[in-house]
């Protein structure tokens, strides 16, 4: 007998597509990525209060700015990263519900290997802005000669914006389920491996917009909250190549206004 096609009758529901429901343990996930973020921006706000004395901000000690560049990174990069801690709990829940190694924690030991990633990016920055203000105490000052540095080092990352570099480290980042599914590893240990992994290529796609920040005054919340939106613009929104050469071009404006027109920059940081 051929086979028929069923027609719903009169008032029947269409059946549901796959994949259009939300799941709410992701929904509750992301819900907890964006309050750490927001107390994490409650948080840096009085921190820095005080700190933001002008272009080149002094970070402080290296106690105090690993515990507020910690911080800061909760602020500025998790709501761009929970794509990509959502599809890490999906999987892991999936291997779980089907037999295969995966303890439960997992996805909060991914998220603490993406933010060792970034520590140590930290300190390593932290470490080279030390040395050249050992060595040139003046260089980086809000004079004429600070004053282009800090334009000349905004200009180099929106150059960095236009490399093949970057745009292989963003796909890594705008394409969560292809990263992990071909970098699926079981236990404690591969789940930080694998969020080390992922801060590895996050900094490959962002670290010269950290290093703008720094430019631009890294206690200040204000230039915080402009890269962060950067960030976020060009790993979230659906225009890949629009997002990213609009980037580049907002840091050439800002590096130009820093350049010749020091005071038209909004902020204490001038």
């Amino acid at each position: 007998m051929p086979n028929r096609k069923l027609i719903p009758g009169p008032g029947a529901r269409p059946p549901a597509r796959a994949g259009s429901r939300i799941d709410p343990r992701e929904a509750g996930l992301v819900a907890v990525l964006l309050t750490l973020a927001s107390v994490s921006w409650v948080v840096t706000a009085p921190r820095m209060s005080g700190m933001d004395m002008g272009r080149w901000t002094d970070p402080g000690s290296l106690g105090f700015f690993l515990t507020t560049w910690v911080v800061m990174l909760a602020a500025m990069m998790f709501p761009s990263v929970a794509p990509m801690v959502v599809s890490y709990a999906r999987i892991h829940r999936h291997r779980r519900e089907s037999g295969r190694p995966a303890p439960r924690g997992g996805t909060a030991v991914f998220v603490a290997g993406y933010l060792i990633a970034w520590t140590i990016f930290g300190v390593a920055a932290y470490a080279l802005y030390a040395s050249v203000a050992a060595l040139f105490p003046n260089f980086l000052s809000s004079d004429p000669g600070g004053r282009y540095l800090a334009a000349g080092v905004i200009l180099a990352a929106a150059a960095y914006q236009l490399t093949a570099a970057k745009n292989v480290a963003l796909m890594k980042c705008r394409t969560p389920m292809d990263f992990i599914l071909r970098r699926m590893r079981s236990g404690y240990g591969g789940a930080l491996r694998m969020g080390v992994e992922h801060g590895t290529w996050c900094i490959g796609c962002c670290w010269a917009l950290m290093v703008a920040l720094f430019a631009l005054g890294v206690m200040n919340v204000g230039w915080m909250a402009v890269v962060g939106a950067f960030i976020a613009a060009e790993k979230m929104l659906p225009w890949k190549r629009l997002t990213n050469r609009s980037v580049a071009i907002a840091l050439t404006v800002i590096a130009l206004v820093v350049a010749l027109a020091p005071a038209a920059m909004p902020g204490p940081a001038l």
